[in-house]
């Protein structure tokens, strides 16, 4: 059992009408010039951004705006709200969406805060962070647990290079909820979104520490709660309650409270990062794409685990004398999942066409850092075990 430190400081405000609550919040948290930072169309559409900006300027706060948002959030973008930011004299970001638009406001809130330092040099581990402006978020997508966690993900388009950086000065001082919000998501949206969320607790869950019981045991209750919640979502977009779920459980998994005990992996999350930094495709998509291929690499690191999950989360009955053979039929019920709720279980259904060889190497090249660098905890993964899996993964 590893020793931790357990801190989540976000003020959650959830249910119907939070977003009412938004510019008490920003005064609570000392905010008085708001840049209101958000994506492209759905949220003039659903008319939330125009009710978040009128809340804000009726109680006196000055707000400047910043659209453009786009998945896999752009370095470009970033240096534009510094700006804008440092022009109107920003002194708390406000973003307005799911995981891109949050990631994207934590970056502004670290440039802002720190103008003689590029942006980029934190996520190329150049520069030490140790200010930001205030961060916020009124969630529209379930999914990334950007609205709790201190991390954020930017690809920067020269190169084509997808990077995170996490550092507690970014964790989110409050997290507007309202399931609501999150009734129009298309299907697709929807079903990526519970992908990674639930990518998330693997990335927790499949680990060499077997004993924190306790939180392999909420990491389980959450999985079968998000798996079964999906099904009636996509069969009922205006379920409530199904939709509560979801939007609380991407913020479960993220947030820290899953990992408490254990030594996390994240490798599945590093080889998807290259492959969506390459094809700018959707980060749940991808994930699920990978994850089949990550698994049947590195499962006799510790049988007993996928085994476990196999039993306990995808119902697989335990063959006692074959413990293999459940594992795999656990990652086979998994594809199974995937497949069901409109995921891809293979890099060629996810981009449409055969992957080359060049591209895989690239995206193992870049994903070691030209060799020199490895990911993944419960297996440590070195360049030529990227390309394994890759290839694995190509269908």
């Amino acid at each position: 059992m590893q020793d931790f430190i357990y801190y989540a400081p976000t003020q959650v405000v959830f249910g119907r009408k939070s977003e009412d609550q938004v510019a008490s919040l920003v005064r609570q948290f000392g905010g008085s010039r708001v840049l209101v930072h958000y994506g492209g169309k759905s949220a003039v559409r659903s008319g939330l951004l125009d009710k978040i900006c009128n809340l804000l300027t009726a109680d006196g706060l000055t707000v400047a705006k910043l659209g453009g948002v786009v998945p896999n959030p752009r370095l470009s973008l970033v240096h534009e709200g510094i700006a804008l930011c440092q022009r109107e004299g920003v002194d708390f970001i406000l973003a307005v969406g799911g995981g891109s638009v949050i990631d994207s406001a934590k970056a502004i809130a670290m440039g802002i805060a720190n103008p003689d330092v590029e942006v980029w040099d934190y996520y190329m581990g150049r520069a030490q962070l140790t200010k930001a402006l205030p961060v916020a978020s009124v969630l529209t997508i379930p999914a990334a647990g950007s609205e709790m966690s201190e991390a954020t993900v930017i690809t920067n388009e020269d190169g084509d290079l997808k990077l995170g950086f996490g550092s507690d000065l970014l964790r989110p001082k409050f997290a507007i909820m309202n399931p609501e919000r999150t009734m129009t998501l298309p299907p697709y949206q929807t079903a990526a979104g519970v992908t990674d969320m639930m990518m998330h607790m693997f990335e927790r869950y499949f680990t060499k520490d077997d004993d924190m019981d306790l939180t392999t045991d909420l990491t389980e209750a959450t999985l079968r709660r998000v798996k079964a919640a999906v099904f009636d979502v996509l069969r009922n977009p205006e379920d409530y309650r199904q939709r509560a779920q979801l939007m609380w459980g991407g913020s479960v998994a993220h947030w820290g409270l899953l990992g408490m005990g254990v030594r996390e992996d994240w490798a599945t999350h590093q080889l998807e990062h290259e492959l969506s930094a390459m094809f700018d495709v959707t980060h749940g998509a991808g994930l699920a794409a990978l994850w089949p291929s990550w698994a049947r690499y590195v499962m006799h690191e510790n049988l007993s685990r996928f085994v476990r999950f196999a039993v306990n989360v995808m119902d697989v009955p335990n063959d006692f004398t074959d413990p293999e053979g459940t594992a795999q039929k656990g990652i086979e019920a998994m594809e199974r999942f995937y497949r069901a709720i409109g995921m891809p279980t293979s890099i060629k259904e996810l981009i449409g066409r055969d992957i080359t060889d060049d591209e895989i190497d690239e995206m193992a090249r870049k994903c070691s850092r030209d060799g020199k660098a490895t990911c993944g905890g419960l297996k440590v993964l070195h360049a030529e075990d990227m390309k394994a899996i890759y290839q694995m993964a190509r269908g």
